[in-house]
């Protein structure tokens, strides 16, 4: 089976204005860096509110609807710019890892990587923030579980910031087992290692902070030495991937020191752990990356691995 790789060219219709890191630009150097891997005619489609609400709370998707309607500049929750587009392209952006999920769990594809905008993993269930108006891999893990019967789903989340948003809607779910590797102190201040979950999916968050200047020697080392034995326990029946790039050296809004060879190998690590529990199945989502040729050179050692057989 292939690998499928999908964009929506609708994402550019997200405009948040001259000078912005979360821009327009990130799309096309996304795609570049797929070079000459094809993309995927899965069809566009946008996420509907019902699927929406399997992650987010009703009033706060009427409410960001509502943002976008009258015409707010910045999310009323947080710090996300908005234009006139936003919600048409945030729905689009959901919907498009629900048909990576399809093609996946219907063995259409072996895996997949989605190329959206805006990114999701800070937003709650009830509040969007930092460029994030809704979690994309949340709600694409809900849907599987929703609509194909899968029980256990694991998340490793590379971005330089932590996934909050991913994290709070799990918190309680012993279904999902959420992993972080991030900067600390830094944006958005959350993800001590303390933080595991609570009641029955106490330990099934696993976090693992570093200071600035980290690169391979610690974040290879927290996936291979303590992310890989706990999906040993887990043994998830999906693995998705919060694939941010602004981990990487260079980027403006981080400071570690990951470099492209690293993705290829953290993709490897990901592959790993898909093909001994989840019939290799894994579904990366794209997250940070504010360097565009940077992030060009990421994605296209991320979507290379992927794609390898």
């Amino acid at each position: 089976m292939p690998t499928a790789f999908l964009a929506d060219p609708v994402s550019k219709l997200h405009d948040t204005g001259p000078g912005h890191p979360e821009s327009p630009a990130r799309f096309d150097a996304a795609l570049q860096g797929l070079g000459n891997l094809k993309l995927t005619d899965a069809g566009a489609r946008s996420a509907t509110d019902d699927e929406l609400a399997l992650c987010h709370s009703r009033p706060y998707i009427a409410l960001a609807r509502h943002d976008v309607e009258i015409g707010r500049a910045t999310l009323s929750t947080g710090d996300t710019d908005l234009s006139p587009s936003s919600f048409k392209v945030a729905l689009r952006a959901a919907g498009t890892c629900l048909a990576a999920i399809d093609l996946v769990m219907e063995k259409k594809a072996r895996n997949a990587f989605c190329i959206v905008r805006p990114p999701g993993h800070h937003a709650s269930a009830a509040r969007g923030m930092g460029f994030c108006l809704f979690n994309n891999i949340a709600v694409a893990a809900r849907y599987a579980q929703a609509r194909f019967g899968v029980e256990r789903v694991a998340i490793a989340d590379w971005d330089v910031h932590h996934g909050n948003g991913t994290q709070d809607i799990f918190y309680a779910d012993p279904s999902v087992f959420f992993f972080s590797t991030h900067q600390s102190p830094w944006y958005p201040g959350t993800g001590s290692p303390d933080e595991t979950g609570e009641g029955r999916a106490k330990g099934q968050t696993l976090n693992a902070p570093f200071p600035s200047g980290a690169g391979r020697e610690q974040i290879l080392a927290a996936f291979r030495d303590r992310w890989m034995p706990r999906m040993d326990e887990f043994r998830p029946d999906l693995v998705m991937i919060s694939a941010g790039f602004d981990s990487r050296l260079g980027d403006p809004l981080g400071q570690f020191r990951l470099s492209d060879a690293d993705f290829t190998e953290l993709t490897t690590l990901v592959m790993e752990v898909a093909d001994k529990h989840a019939a290799g199945r894994v579904v990366s989502v794209l997250e940070g990356g504010y360097n565009l040729d940077g992030l060009t050179r990421a994605v296209h050692a991320h979507a290379d691995a992927l794609s390898r057989i």
